[in-house]
């Protein structure tokens, strides 16, 4: 194999460098210009949701729900320990304690049967993670949340462009946190957005977005005074951010169908593999409709992940495993708290293996992949 398959490489449409200039020409740099005003109205009209708000990054957007949910000291939030540290850091922040719930074997995801047992009386709130793009149980997490009183936020940080039973991802819960990392389905280096369902929400998310200033409704006429009225940070992008955030959102129905099909090849060429027990393929509920975020393999040891990543890498193939589990971090054990036996969360992180996928990936290079991942496992043999 002499071409090098990265395991990402961030999409361009080739529209973002002209909306950059444009931007520059409009002479307005920093945030809230006329390209993250358009970037608001498509995740408005995409989502649903009642208020959309670009920020720097998903952390940021996490961050921001943690202070609407007023999570004070003490609190304790449910989540999985399989995701990203920021799931975990946004409330910690607030001084709150992560309770952490095993997942699902199937899709990955937080283990709705498991969250009521974690529930206390200092349950604040549950973070549903998004894991590949494939939805959570959101009407059960729902559910469970009203009976207690709590509020559901969605890191949604992988799934842009997938619903669950036809409800966009981020759109479900009181607040939806996005991603668009350079390596989520649509880009712009670094960024994110808070999606606010909640319109009591609204105007707080705005005040806290603008470190804690009414500057937005001082903009829009709406009150004679900006002033200091909340705490909050400087959670928004600047507006070169937007511009290339724009030109991805044009194409997004593109970029996703492109992963899709590079998705589907791998799915297709591993069924034999997996019918031989030698890996186990993705899951997607039927009510669920993913977005090609990611394509992982389940392998049946870490030894056999270690010995795949390195014969990989030797074919010039970048494949990489995935999260830690929080609960076993330094930080995890100092903060939080496990919920119960996480026996699928331990098991499934030494046995993960991320695949390449990009939209600029050629079909032909996803069947090489699907060769070396096949010729190695069918052959391997522990030392």
């Amino acid at each position: 194999m002499t071409k090098r398959i990265p395991f990402n490489f961030p999409y361009m449409t080739g529209k973002e460098l002209y909306y950059i200039a444009d931007a520059h020409f409009k002479g307005k740099l920093a945030g809230d210009g006329p390209y993250t005003k358009k970037c608001h109205l498509w995740l408005e009209n995409q989502t649903c949701t009642q208020k959309a708000l670009l920020t720097h990054s998903c952390t940021a957007a996490l961050e921001m729900a943690a202070i609407l949910a007023n999570i004070q000291p003490g609190d304790e939030v449910i989540m999985p320990s399989f995701t990203f540290v920021s799931t975990a850091n946004a409330f910690v922040l607030r001084g709150a304690v992560p309770v952490f719930v095993d997942i699902r074997p199937d899709t990955l995801n937080i283990d709705e049967s498991k969250i009521s047992a974690a529930i206390t009386a200092k349950t604040r709130a549950i973070v549903a993670v998004h894991y590949a793009g494939v939805g959570c149980e959101m009407h059960p997490i729902m559910d469970i949340a009203r009976s207690h009183g709590l509020l559901v936020i969605e890191d949604a940080a992988q799934g842009i462009m997938a619903t669950y039973q036809g409800c966009p991802l981020g759109s479900i819960g009181h607040f939806g946190a996005l991603s668009f990392h350079e390596t989520k389905n649509i880009i712009c280096g670094e960024g994110g957005a808070l999606l606010v369902n909640d319109e009591s929400y609204a105007e707080r998310a705005e005040i806290i977005r603008e470190k804690g200033t009414n500057r937005s409704q001082f903009f829009r006429g709406q009150t004679d005074k900006y002033t200091w009225c909340d705490i909050g940070s400087s959670f928004l992008p600047g507006e070169l951010m937007a511009a290339f955030l724009w030109a991805q959102m044009e194409e997004a129905e593109i970029i996703t169908q492109r992963r899709i099909n590079i998705w589907n090849i791998y799915h297709e060429n591993f069924i034999d593999l997996e019918s031989k027990g030698l890996i186990v393929r993705p899951t997607v509920p039927r009510h669920t409709q993913h977005n090609a975020h990611m394509y992982y393999i389940l392998v049946p040891t870490l030894e056999h992940r270690t010995s795949l990543i390195r014969r990989l890498s030797e074919c010039g193939i970048t494949a990489v495993f995935h999260y830690i589990p929080l609960h076993s971090s330094p930080a995890g054990l100092r903060y939080g708290r496990a919920s119960g036996n996480l026996s699928n969360t331990i098991c499934i992180s030494d046995r993960l293996l991320r695949l390449p996928l990009f939209p600029e990936l050629e079909p032909n290079q996803a069947e090489s992949v699907v060769a070396v991942v096949d010729e190695h496992l069918r052959h391997f043999r522990s030392v």
